[in-house]
């Protein structure tokens, strides 16, 4: 009989966040397949007691938490006790959490003290009786693996935008606090620097991705380049609205070739085969010609929508719902002015 511990940090305004709320579905979802599974839940946090009320119709049997200002941020020492502490005091087999930074780099660490196992960016959990099984993708999620271990505990952090959020009922959860043997803290965290919401373009919860191609930065009608207007117009699109930016690989690649770049964008922006799978709701890729090691970065997009001057571009061949054969620098101009 397995008993499934599902395990979530606290945000600082005291709730959880999307990615963990879509855990816990994932976890309640195997709990109901899974042949007499127990589920406890637990929390870290400077206070948990907000977060575990928000939970509270969960319908676990126990309530876990560690609280203080410890566990007000992430640091590698204290949280990875903090899973250690819960597995034990749960007895879980099976640990399920989100999978953030802040918990993707501490549950190896926790496996290990636990003697048992970690998988990281599961992307599925399934059940047949007793059985468990898990789906992870490799290779930039062009390929996958199912797969069952023997080794408990067995500890999994479910990749984000995958699973449904959960919205039960909230309450007034009961509390147990686990104590935490806590070893010598050598790391303060003293703040935060960040970037202002404009300089942000990655955003994973945005509605829209939108994706620049190389032929922003070349020769246009006129026989010259326009890189100054297209980063103008690229970044007054995403100011207005708040959509997440990509890039094909060659435009990110093409300062190596010493042309003109966009000086906004980074790898960190790059879409495809060598790059992200991003999954949100709608896509909008501009410039680019839509070539397979590209759009399969597009995969998990449910709306996809494209701007090219060829049409017979791969976007034209079923690689996008809606094409616009159109001069993407007009039509930006254009959309920015109605926004």
């Amino acid at each position: 009989m397995e008993t499934i511990l599902y395990i979530a940090t606290v945000e600082k305004d005291g709730s959880l966040a999307k990615g963990a709320l879509e855990a816990l579905y994932a976890a309640l979802e195997l709990k109901s397949t899974l042949s007499g599974a127990k589920f406890v839940a637990g929390l870290i946090g400077t206070d948990v007691q907000a977060a575990a009320n928000s939970i509270a119709g969960c319908g676990a049997e126990k309530m876990l938490g560690v609280s203080g200002s410890d566990y007000s941020q992430a640091r590698y020492s204290s949280d990875a006790a903090a899973v250690t502490a819960f597995a034990q005091a749960a007895q879980a087999t099976v640990v399920i959490a989100p999978g953030t930074s802040r918990l993707n780099r501490v549950l190896p660490g926790a496996s290990h003290r636990l003697g048992g196992v970690a998988d990281l960016h599961i992307t599925s959990l399934s059940a047949d009786g007793s059985d468990l099984t898990v789906v992870h993708w490799h290779y930039r999620q062009r390929m996958k693996a199912e797969y069952q271990r023997k080794n408990r505990p067995w500890l999994l952090a479910i990749d984000p935008g995958i699973y449904p959020v959960w919205s039960g009922a909230a309450g007034t959860a009961s509390v147990e606090m686990v104590d935490v043997a806590l070893p010598a803290v050598r790391t303060q965290v003293t703040g935060f620097h960040t970037p202002s919401a404009d300089e942000q373009t990655i955003r994973p919860e945005a509605d829209l991705l939108f994706v620049a191609g190389a032929g922003w930065t070349k020769k246009q009608a006129d026989g010259q380049t326009h890189t100054a207007d297209a980063e103008r117009y690229i970044l007054g699109f995403l100011k207005a609205t708040q959509a997440s930016l990509g890039s094909s690989k060659s435009l990110v690649d093409l300062g190596g070739e010493g042309q003109d770049v966009l000086g906004f964008l980074t790898h960190l922006n790059q879409i495809g085969q060598t790059g992200a799978t991003p999954r949100h709701p709608k896509g909008l890729s501009t410039c680019c010609h839509g070539e397979e090691p590209h759009v399969v970065g597009w995969r998990f997009v449910n709306e996809r929508r494209a701007i090219n001057l060829n049409a017979n571009c791969g976007w034209a061949h079923g690689k996008a719902d809606v094409l616009y054969v159109a001069d993407a620098f007009e039509v930006m101009k254009k959309v920015i002015e109605l926004l």
